[in-house]
């Protein structure tokens, strides 16, 4: 009797055993692809609880979230002989669990491998204003590289960020005289322009003054005001010049003022010399 009471306790733990083995539990992230002796066994298995054959049947869980992989930074020439180290970032998604399993070994390592090689390319195929400034078109470029095998492996490319461009230290104090450069132009351009506007003003303010004289004044006693609300300096006021034509034509002509008659504004008599007699 114990001997048959041991055998039952033996047969329902290998049954328990056997249906633990069985059992898998596929995540809500997750598709179960099946494998029977090798052979793709039907689609892949939904999240929830499913069942398996045991010793027959192998699962191969494939998560469907988006992978976010950073690619190592790489050494590379720009098109125009510049040095650099550009590393970048990109999201995947596998929306082909049937592929990831069955069409490539390691997938993960395949994407890394690809993202490296293309992010090579696009390095010497791109100037360096280009890494520095353009990247949305090279981010849409290196994408398509991506993409165009990981399909075949039933994985999407989302996207592809470059991170960051490391420059050599030659380079980057060039390029920091290069644009201090620039600003000086700009700013002697930005002068030039502004005292080329001055003149025109001024030479439009000049014929106005010429041709009414009051206006002149009336600047004359504005720029007076200006500097007088300093109160620190000495102003000397020059005299007008309309006032000095004004005294002009308001004085009398000269007279001859030799003799004290002319003086007096008598006449002057006339003195006349008498004859001389010659023998």
């Amino acid at each position: 009797m114990d001997a048959i009471l041991v055998i039952l306790a033996i047969v329902v733990v290998g049954l328990l055993l056997l249906v633990g083995s069985s059992v898998r539990v596929v995540t809500q992230f997750e598709r179960g692809v099946v494998l029977r002796f090798g052979r793709l066994r039907g689609d892949p298995r939904a999240p929830g609880l499913t069942l398996i054959a045991p010793v027959a049947d192998r699962m191969h869980k494939v998560s469907m979230q988006v992978v976010t992989m950073p690619v190592p930074a790489q050494d590379g020439i720009t098109r125009d002989n510049v040095t650099v180290t550009v590393d970048a970032v990109v999201y995947y998604r596998v929306f082909d669990p049937v592929r990831v399993v069955v069409d490539v070994q390691n997938y993960q390592a395949a994407i890394a491998q690809v993202a490296q090689a293309s992010l090579r390319s696009i390095i010497g195929k791109s100037d360096l204003d280009d890494l520095l400034s353009n990247r949305e078109r090279l981010n849409q470029g290196l994408e398509l590289m991506l993409d165009s095998p990981a399909v075949d492996w039933g994985v999407h490319i989302d996207r592809v960020d470059i991170k960051d461009v490391a420059l050599p230290e030659s380079m980057k104090r060039s390029m920091s005289r290069q644009a201090e450069a620039e600003r000086e132009r700009r700013s002697r351009v930005i002068t030039a322009e502004g005292e080329l506007q001055a003149s025109e003003k001024l030479a439009q303010a000049a014929e106005v003054m010429a041709a009414h004289p009051a206006a002149l004044q009336l600047r004359l006693l504005q720029t007076v005001v200006e500097v007088a609300a300093e109160k620190n300096s000495t102003l000397v006021l020059p005299f007008p010049v309309e006032l000095l034509r004004f005294l002009e034509r308001a004085t009398p002509p000269e007279t001859d003022a030799g003799t004290p008659a002319a003086a007096d504004g008598l006449p002057v008599p006339r003195t006349t010399t008498p004859p001389v007699a010659t023998g």
